[in-house]
């Protein structure tokens, strides 16, 4: 079943490059998943016209977490950050890892 991925940045343009990354490391290891990116401004326009397996913000937004958490959790949506070291060095492989047990956790 293909996973659903969002990033969200303050302009989306430094997380393209990580959602490359993270969409070649998904292709290298078999798994279907759609990973894109998005600004702040246009995340609650793409959550009420598609469904998503997750929600993961760049470090810079890491204060939205907890209003997105409240606002998401009768959806059955996680939500985390990523990590400030993973994004910096564009570990696309480690956020795409992260990304799959929060929705692995969050669906058992």
């Amino acid at each position: 079943m293909k996973k659903v991925i969002m990033l969200a940045c303050s302009a989306g343009m430094s997380t393209s490059l990580l959602v490359t990354k993270m969409l070649k490391s998904a292709e290298e290891g078999g798994i279907d998943a759609e990973i894109f990116a998005v600004s702040i401004s246009e995340v609650n326009k793409v959550l009420e016209s598609k469904k998503i397996d997750v929600l993961l913000f760049g470090p810079q937004l890491s204060y939205m977490k907890d209003d997105y958490s409240n606002k998401l959790s009768s959806k059955g949506i996680p939500v985390d950050t990523i990590d400030m070291k993973d994004y910096g060095l564009m570990k696309g492989e480690k956020v795409l890892d992260k990304a799959l047990q929060i929705i692995g956790g969050y669906n058992d």
